[in-house]
């Protein structure tokens, strides 16, 4: 049995699957199972694809409620968990806010544009009856992007899984799910990156099972005035948050782990408290470089 990667573009990003098989070819066959599986979550939840569930949500906002299937249902019910376990920070209605900020023009939008916008940010207004969702105001959008890569993650590795594998992980821009230990019994060793030196690692986190995601403000940011302005937004001031380089958490699944690094970042001064307080493993870096970790 050999280790073999399998490396494919994906919801913009550079991906891996991992995994130990007894041949290129047989690994290949199972691999391309998990790389389906992630380009058809792509395909359904993509706000950049007009075919995609979340497109045509966001298309009927103010008009008409759109019929959802069950996986689609879940995952909402999965986003009011998060709204309501960060105290409404984590909404999915807040991707309204990326026509403001613009970080491959540099630009800091004026307050006129966010006070335009920040009204259709509300979880709280959106419309569900039985399988029909409703953005009852016209402009509201939703956005899968907090956790959908994570998702893909997941269920990947559950095809992996489901195909016989024991051993390997799938690898979405960083957002890691492992299957199992490394044929010897010994764990895969996952790198963390520096957020300020991108050749550089600060740590190194061994997984035998479970998920891995990290949350920053360095892959998507400009500067301006020599500050800082990263992708991640806080929903209510419209601004990007600023207190976290990075979160990297530790869980058993990587939506979990994604949801919780994120909400950590958006807490801003209070991330560390709610850490501490879910009960998983992190690492986290603050404005200063100072290092947290309980792993």
């Amino acid at each position: 049995m050999n280790i073999f990667r399998f490396r494919f573009q994906a919801m913009k990003s550079n991906c891996e699957v991992v995994l130990v098989a007894e041949s290129k070819n047989k690994g290949q066959a199972i691999a391309a199972h998990a790389i389906a599986e992630v380009s058809r979550i792509e395909r359904i939840y993509s706000r950049y694809r007009p075919e995609s569930i979340v497109s045509r949500i966001n298309a009927a906002a103010g008009q008409d409620s759109v019929s959802c299937d069950t996986e689609t249902i879940t995952l909402l019910q999965y986003a009011d968990k998060l709204y309501e376990t960060s105290s409404g920070l984590f909404d999915i209605t807040s991707g309204v806010l990326r026509k403001a900020w613009n970080f491959s023009e540099a630009a800091v939008p004026s307050p006129e544009t966010l006070s335009s916008l920040l009204p259709l940010v509300d979880w709280k207004r959106v419309e569900q009856k039985d399988d029909r969702v409703h953005l009852p105001v016209a402009g509201m959008e939703l956005d899968f992007g907090g956790f959908g890569k994570e998702y893909a993650a997941d269920r990947a590795a559950a095809v992996i899984h489901g195909k016989g594998v024991k051993s390997g992980y799938v690898n979405l821009a960083g957002d890691i799910r492992v299957i199992g230990p490394k044929p010897d019994g010994t764990p895969w060793v996952i790198g963390i990156q520096d957020p300020r030196h991108r050749e550089r690692t600060i740590a190194s986190i061994p997984l035998y099972s479970g998920a891995l995601a990290t949350s920053g403000d360095y892959e998507r940011f400009f500067e301006a005035d020599g500050k800082r302005y990263c992708h991640i937004i806080h929903p209510r001031k419209g601004y990007p948050v600023t207190y976290w380089r990075s979160v990297t958490v530790v869980a058993p699944l990587a939506i979990t782990a994604g949801s919780y690094s994120t909400i950590a970042m958006l807490k801003e001064d209070d991330g560390l408290a709610f850490l501490k307080d879910s009960g998983m493993d992190y690492l986290a870096v603050d404005k200063f470089g100072r290092i947290y970790h309980n792993t």
